[in-house]
């Protein structure tokens, strides 16, 4: 199955110019093959915005940003994970949504790790840790940002069946060894291939850092962005997760009744 990340727009957009961005990049998507596009995180609104933006653009998780996802979707033929903030019983989360090419939501995940007060001050934390739905035979699974830097969740979805994971981010400067060392790091230890959609340019008082990319199970980079705009297009075969795991026997190694009783919840 083919992925395409979009590393943009560069500009804190409004919702609008948010759409025309998935917009093109859906159709240079489609034009690629892909049958996926992984959008960076809160892609629809701008993610360092201030708690009153973001109480002003959430809305229901089957709200009109989405709807305009699912006819973008829909028109290029692909499915597009898409950030943005929902507003639901709890309080506003800080949530992607994944919508197929035919207006099926596969997905909606909510960032259960808040970063910084850039999150606490707006967010409220998801509550459910594994967020899963299947694409041509493939077990996708949703993460963001800060999430991926608690092994335990990664190893989780690993558990879980989880063979992809996508994870849409706004890592800023001078955290750049998060994408470079920590992603590639998760997708070997819990043996899953991972789609890291960074955000670019500057907002507020981040510079992000960009560096998108698809990590294979085995550690190896399928395809890296630079820190500018761009779309990163790469394969993900379920048969070479498969030769890796029999390979670096990581899951299957593991002894639980060792160390699981060390780290109460």
């Amino acid at each position: 199955m083919r992925i395409a990340l979009l590393q943009g727009p560069a500009l804190t957009p409004d919702p609008e110019a948010a759409l025309a961005a998935v917009a093109d990049a859906g159709a240079r998507a489609a034009a690629a093959g892909a049958r996926l596009l992984v959008t960076p995180e809160m892609s629809l609104t701008g993610y360092a915005i201030g708690a009153d933006r973001v109480a002003e653009l959430a809305e229901p998780e089957h709200g009109p940003l989405t709807d305009r996802v699912a006819a973008i979707a829909a028109e290029h033929g692909l499915a597009i994970a898409v950030g943005l903030p929902v507003r639901g019983a709890a309080g506003i989360a800080n949530t992607v949504v994944v919508i197929d090419r035919d207006g099926t939501r596969l997905a909606s995940y909510a960032k259960a790790h808040l970063y910084g007060d850039v999150d606490h001050d707006a967010f409220v934390p998801g509550d459910v840790g594994v967020v899963q739905f299947q694409l041509d035979g493939v077990v996708v699974g949703v993460l963001v940002c800060y999430d991926v830097e608690f092994p335990e969740a990664v190893r989780a979805h690993a558990l879980a069946g989880t063979e992809l994971l996508v994870v849409p981010t706004g890592l800023m400067d001078p955290y750049g060894h998060v994408g470079t060392v920590l992603v590639p790091a998760r997708a070997y230890e819990s043996q899953v291939f991972v789609a890291y959609a960074n955000r670019t340019g500057t907002e507020g008082e981040f510079v992000y850092c960009g560096a998108s990319c698809v990590i294979a199970p085995d550690g190896t980079e399928l395809a890296r962005a630079g820190r500018g705009e761009e779309l990163i297009v790469a394969d993900v075969d379920p048969a070479v997760l498969t030769a890796s795991r029999r390979v670096n026997t990581h899951l299957a190694d593991r002894r639980p009744e060792l160390y699981l009783p060390e780290f109460p919840a």
